[in-house]
């Protein structure tokens, strides 16, 4: 159900740099091109700041654009994508296809949406609909019946209804409801006490205000509604579990009868609120948070009804504004891209309409790119790393001295079960009933999210696919799904910008690819999170009670680890919430060197450029981080992302694996350098 995402920086990393004083990338004595050492920052010492030295270069190089609030190699790989998908938009866009068929409705999708003029055109038109329901509201009454219109139209109104696999058993589709319903990124946006947070609300409700203004109210009731907003969503945030608290299976689990939940939130009718939204004949529902339902049960019979009608105008206006004309769309910018994030200029619009297009329509185009573009010998190449891989870790979980040897059997079962789906599916959705035209981009967006809605709707009461992807393969990540006991690693993973797979050593790609995401997503189905289900996907302990206290005291050490980076002057990595990522980082690491070390590139031992094989191994590992970001996005991830910085995901890790040092000679003084007492050994 819960799927751990590699998340890779959106801030991406980002490759093909050139040193400083070279218009030409570096290469090696057989010609090909070495990014590895045209990335490098020789002024920085590795054992002082290993991403510095490993990427220095690069990110001089490679300044955050206007537009963005990062730069990294994510980026390179996205805007290499974005060239190929825009040319096969616009191809679909000027060709008579088919009615129905997949080409018309990718080129009807980019035509409306590339059409900025009918967009101004159109102003607030396309939420007309939707706009006059919430203010045709009577009574308090009818607010649920609204907000089940709005849900499956992708509107996070007040309450959070999901589709997935059962954590206790993975063989069973189930209903689920977890937090929502707020318009700043979560709860601590809306009581942290710091000047940047402060400052943010201030501007959040500048921002609801001018949208308001957009819609039509004058400026008083404007700023009226705007404080309507804050203070109800204010009262749900009072509710909502914190970033950590989040990542605990158990306590997230709270399965209940759909009369429970009634109970839960006296005076609302779960049974009769299920059927507006389209659910089928629901007897039981996973609450992940009861006390924030607490609380919107209670709203639903205190806030007033010109409250709800405020609050539900303005997720709707903030949810389609991207769509809409340039006052909505450079308003919603300038808060989420501008005040939160630190952009300087909004994206090019075709990039915005892509976005959008993968969104509805992702697995149409990615049939058409991976046929283009990720040719067999690439996935027979990444196939055959991924069992080199499995046979590392299966190495590791034998030898480590913190597991007892039945646990150990237990563990080797579940690693050996691990389904890896490597590149892109089997098989592809089919879109024949989406509707899409040329009427509005707005409303090819709203028919996607109710057509993506209904899809997952459909899966209730029926056999689990677990051949299923929740990722295209033209998508720059990888996960690991705990209910399916698998990794997906999407083909654009495999991706270094302006290099062809053929030109990359092993040691680059092991680092890169082998560690940072092959091996990361292995170690997730055993980390503090991951490890608490089992080879078939069910939440259930299958450590002993020893083994998990040992584990424990070892995931602590990281934690300690972690929470002691300070970054922004003030702002510290929240090591807990975090963690799951840190491990996971660390053991792909040392799995992936291992592997590593049973290649011909290893055991031959050869230099290129001056590099040692293990040398390239680790950079290729920092290639995979190769990024910057503005302080502004910063200090919204270290809030809202249960991930590290990249440059901690590489210095942090590194400090703990004692090859590293005997690599590049890290000696005690450096500031990467820790006491082998203190290092963290998990895998």
């Amino acid at each position: 159900m819960k799927k751990y995402f590699l998340l890779l920086p959106v801030l991406g990393a980002a490759l093909a740099g050139c040193p400083s004083n070279s218009l030409k990338t570096a290469g090696s004595a057989d010609g090909k091109p070495d990014i590895l050492h045209a990335a490098l920052d020789t002024t920085v010492a590795p054992g002082d700041d290993f991403f510095s030295y490993a990427n220095g270069t690069w990110i001089k190089n490679n300044p955050i654009p206007a537009s963005e609030s990062s730069m990294g190699i994510g980026k390179k790989v996205q805007d290499e994508i974005y060239g190929r998908l825009r040319q096969t938009s616009i191809e679909a866009a000027d060709a008579k296809a088919t009615a129905g068929s997949n080409q018309q409705k990718i080129g009807d999708f980019w035509a409306v949406g590339m059409d900025s003029v009918k967009a101004d055109r159109l102003g607030a038109a396309p939420l007309k609909a939707e706009l006059d329901r919430i203010a045709a509201m009577k009574t308090v009454a009818e607010v649920p019946g609204v907000i089940a219109h709005e849900i499956p139209l992708g509107v996070r109104a007040l309450i959070g209804p999901r589709v997935g696999q059962d954590d206790k058993n993975s063989d069973k589709m189930v209903l689920s409801l977890y937090q929502s319903g707020l318009g700043l990124p979560n709860r601590d946006y809306y009581f942290n006490t710091d000047t940047r947070t402060k400052n943010i609300r201030a501007e959040y409700l500048k921002h609801v205000t001018n949208t308001f203004k957009l819609l039509g109210q004058d400026a008083a009731t404007a700023v009226a509604n705007a404080t309507r907003v804050m203070a109800l969503e204010t009262t749900l945030a009072k509710s909502s579990r914190k970033l950590e608290a989040l990542r605990d299976p158990y306590a997230n689990y709270n399965k209940m009868s759909i009369a429970k939940l009634n109970q839960l939130t006296p005076g609302t009718d779960w049974k009769a609120w299920f059927a507006q939204m389209g659910v089928p004949n629901a007897d039981t529902v996973i609450v992940g948070q009861p006390e924030f339902y607490q609380t919107a049960g209670k709203l639903l019979k205190t806030a007033p009804l010109d409250d709800w009608k405020a609050y539900l105008s303005w997720q709707v206006a903030r949810t389609f504004a991207p769509t809409l004309s340039s006052g909505f769309v450079n308003e919603s910018f300038h808060f989420y891209g501008t005040v939160l994030n630190g952009a300087k200029a909004l994206r090019p619009r075709w990039k915005r309409v892509l976005d959008m297009q993968e969104d509805a329509l992702g697995d149409a185009l990615g049939q058409l790119f991976v046929k283009e573009y990720f040719k067999p010998e690439a996935k027979a190449r990444y196939d055959t790393l991924v069992k080199n891989m499995v046979t590392a870790f299966a190495e590791h979980i034998q030898k480590v001295d913190w597991m007892s040897a039945p646990t150990k059997v237990v563990a080797l079962d579940k690693l050996h079960k691990i389904t890896p789906k490597v590149g892109y599916p089997d098989k592809w959705k089919d879109y024949s009933n989406l509707k899409i035209d040329r009427s509005s981009l707005a409303e090819n967006v709203m028919r996607a999210n109710q057509w993506q809605y209904q899809y997952q709707l459909n899966k209730l009461g029926k056999p689990v696919d677990r051949t299923e992807w929740d990722m295209t393969p033209q998508t720059y990540n990888a996960y690991y799904n705990p209910s399916n006991n698998e990794i997906v690693l999407p083909a654009a993973q495999f991706a270094i910008p302006g290099l062809l797979d053929a030109d990359a050593d092993d040691a680059m790609v092991y680092g890169y690819t082998g560690a940072s995401t092959i091996g990361h997503e292995l170690t997730h189905g055993f980390d503090d999170q991951g490890s608490q289900y089992d080879a078939h996907g069910n939440l259930h302990e299958w450590w002993s009670k020893e083994d998990r206290k040992r584990f424990n005291a070892r995931v602590n050490g990281i934690v300690k680890q972690f929470n002691g980076y300070t970054l922004l002057d003030s702002m510290h990595i929240n090591g807990k919430a975090t963690a799951g990522e840190n491990i996971a980082d660390l053991g792909g690491i040392v799995i992936g060197l291992d592997a590593f070390k049973k290649t011909k590139q290893y055991k031959e031992g050869k230099k290129v450029n001056g590099l040692t094989p293990v040398q390239r191994y680790f950079l290729g590992y920092a290639l995979g981080w190769q990024s910057h970001q503005r302080d502004e996005s910063l200090a919204s991830r270290l809030l809202t992302d249960v991930h590290s910085p990249a440059q901690y995901r590489v210095n942090g890790p590194m400090a703990d694996v004692p090859a590293f040092y005997e690599a590049f000679g890290i000696k005690p003084g450096q500031k990467l350098y820790r006491p082998d007492s203190t290092r963290v050994v998990i895998w």
